[in-house]
């Protein structure tokens, strides 16, 4: 059965439909490449699948259980994360309790007590070094580097621990060595069987990263396979790559 499934998921924006009766399946232990030209319903799908845009029609399936409304609030219990285009961050307070944040669940005042558990503590110096921001931990968010601030965001995702992680463009301006850091985690998460939805416009990640791709245009999907089945294809070198 698919971790995530869409059947027929329709959004539209004053008569536009910028996802189109949209159908597909997703497992686990996959990294799937969502591309298409600007426009094409990407980000949009984000937003629904993640709450901040609500379904006109269609349904969501989530390890088997049917959804025509999803909230923001629920997605983790769903066992949905998403990182953004514009980063979004607690940017006055430090890098660790950005972290913090999210591994204690319990908002911002409470979780700046000084009493924080160990385990939580822990798994914050994990993610730290896995995202080789451990030297900036006590450092404020607002005062990282662009990079740095991406990075972060992936970190605050990773603390999650979820299911299923939606990536909108997480290797947008970054330095080679930053996006080697970004490569290893979508990599790892794989490897720990997590589902992994990336939104990227660079087709040699694509190729190099992705198990499946699937190509929007127009909010429909026009083309779904391996990166080597569906680059080629005509039709998404017509539509994406304007050739």
């Amino acid at each position: 059965m698919p971790i995530l499934e869409l059947q027929n998921l329709t959004k539209s924006f004053s008569g536009i439909k910028a996802v189109h009766d949209l159908s597909f399946k997703f497992s686990g232990g996959k990294i799937t490449g969502l591309i298409g030209p600007n426009g094409s319903g990407k980000t949009t799908l984000i937003n629904v699948l993640t709450g901040l845009l609500p379904i006109d029609s269609g349904l969501i399936i989530i390890n088997g259980e049917k959804l025509s409304k999803i909230l923001p609030h629920e997605t983790p219990t769903l066992g949905l994360t998403r990182t953004f285009q514009n980063v979004r961050l607690f940017n006055q307070i430090t890098v660790l309790d950005n972290l913090l944040l999210v591994l204690t669940d319990k908002g911002p005042i409470k979780t700046l007590r000084p009493h924080l558990g160990i385990i939580a503590q822990n798994k914050a110096d994990e993610i730290l070094h896995q995202i080789q921001l451990y030297e900036k931990r006590h450092n404020l968010a607002g005062d990282l580097s662009y990079g740095q601030r991406k990075l972060l965001e992936i970190g605050r995702a990773l603390a999650t621990d979820t299911h299923i992680y939606l990536f909108d463009e997480p290797f947008a301006g970054l330095f080679p060595e930053m996006a080697k850091i970004v490569e290893a985690i979508l990599k790892n998460l794989r490897a720990n069987g997590k589902t992994i939805i990336l939104v990227e416009h660079n087709m040699t990640l694509i190729r190099e990263l992705c198990d499946e791709v699937v190509v929007l245009n127009e909010g429909k999907l026009l083309a779904a396979g391996t990166p080597g089945q569906v680059l080629s294809k005509k039709e998404v070198l017509d539509a994406y790559l304007g050739e």
